[in-house]
This record gives C-alpha cells, structure tokens and sequence, in this order.
C-alpha cells in the first residue's frame, strides 16, 4: 500500500513536499496534514479494507491537499475530488477498530457503543432516541487491550 500511496502522491502532489505514512487513528481512515505536508492512512483500520477502498481513501486526502487547508470538504474540494476520480461521501463509514476501545457500554435495548476515552457523564443512546432520556442510559465498563494486540493489528499492510 506505501508504493501505491507514494506513486499517487508523485502524480497528483509534489513528493519532494508531501509524504505518506501510518498512523494510530482507530476511528478516523485518513488523514491530510497541511503543518507536515503528510497524508496518513490508519495501520489499523488499513487492514480491514478492500485495495478500492482504500484508494479513495488516498484520494480523499489527496484532494484536501490540492484543494488547501480552508476548503474543507465545500465545493472546491468536492470539484477536485471529483476530477481525481473520488467517488465516495465526504468522510468514511466503513468499520472502526472498535476492538481497541477500551471502554464498552450496552443501552437497555442492548445496542452496543465503543470510546476509547473514559466516558465522561451519562450519554443515552442515539440509536433508541435522538433526544437525551436517562432510560436511554449506555452502562459503561472498562475492558483491557493488550499491548500485544495492538501490535499484531498494527502490521503495515
């Protein structure tokens, strides 16, 4: 995936300014860093999906460069985007490396939810009420992650 990531940063950015690389993000697939001028994909979730996935996910985050650090995801990048041959949303819905979170809660309807920071006050559900309602309530527990794990997960691909 490197090669393939560099060679569409040489065609598309200047690779003398640009590079790519793996990060630790567990919910998010990519990323466009302008400070660095480096675009990362998740080692973790990396594994998890199909080469045309993560192709646009490459493309994603080479239309933000080309499109500068104030366009966002409007109109300029939407155009740029398309040009590339980006045919997905505007962020990513594919799976998350909920494995790793540390924290776990179950709703009463027994929909499950993943965090990997503490959770900080009641949260209900979004999935049984899009209003706050403490029968909504996630009941929250701490599970361990080895170390191990992570490593194991976190092989480049």
């Amino acid at each position: 995936m490197r090669k393939w990531a560099e060679a569409l940063i040489a065609l598309h950015l200047d690779p003398k300014v640009w590079s790519f690389g793996f990060d630790n993000a567990k919910t998010r697939a990519g990323l466009c860093s302008f400070a660095i001028h480096r675009i990362t994909v998740s080692r973790y979730l990396a594994g998890r999906y199909e080469d045309d996935e993560i192709h646009q996910i490459l493309l994603h985050e080479i239309a933000h460069a080309l499109a500068g650090p104030r366009a966002g995801h409007g109109a300029r990048w939407r155009t740029i985007a398309s040009n590339l041959g980006y045919d997905g949303k505007r962020t990513h819905d594919g799976s998350i490396a909920d494995e790793f979170a540390p924290w776990v809660g179950t709703c009463p309807a027994g929909h499950i939810h993943y965090r990997y920071k503490r959770p900080r006050g009641v949260l209900t559900c979004g999935k049984c009420s899009r209003r706050f309602s403490l029968e909504n309530a996630i009941s929250w527990h701490q599970r361990d992650v080895s170390a191990a794990a992570r490593r194991r997960a976190s092989a480049e691909r």
